[in-house]
């Protein structure tokens, strides 16, 4: 799911018919079903399909299935999937979009020496 070395413990969730107001700090891994609205600070971040954050987003690595306004700092790795729309700006060293996601903000990719990667990915008919 993410980078070698990566925690994939879910520590936290927000599940699909629930509303959480307020900042989120934690270790390991969050998944987000339901609606966020506030701060999140985490290891790794999950939004499902049906998530909704409302806030700004600062973690090693993120995963957009659903919708996310504010602005993002990842610092490995963010994927917005197909049905992903993040409306802030980002930054982060490693960018995929899949074909149907939306990015509505500003993009800094980190310069790390190493070559820039971004994916763009179309779905097979």
């Amino acid at each position: 799911m993410f980078s070698k070395g990566a925690s994939e413990k879910l520590e936290a969730m927000v599940g699909t018919n629930s509303t959480f107001k307020g900042d989120i700090t934690t270790k390991g891994t969050l998944r987000v079903d339901g609606l966020v609205e506030g701060d999140i600070e985490a290891d790794w971040l999950i939004i499902g399909e049906k998530g909704r954050v409302k806030g700004n987003i600062r973690a090693k690595g993120i995963i957009a299935g659903g919708e996310l306004e504010g602005n993002l700092s990842a610092q490995e790795s963010l994927e917005i999937k197909h049905k992903g729309k993040v409306n802030g700006d980002i930054s982060t060293k490693k960018l995929t979009v899949h074909e149907g996601g939306l990015l509505n903000g500003k993009t800094v990719m980190e310069n790390t020496g190493e070559t820039k990667i971004v994916e763009l990915h179309k779905e097979k008919a």
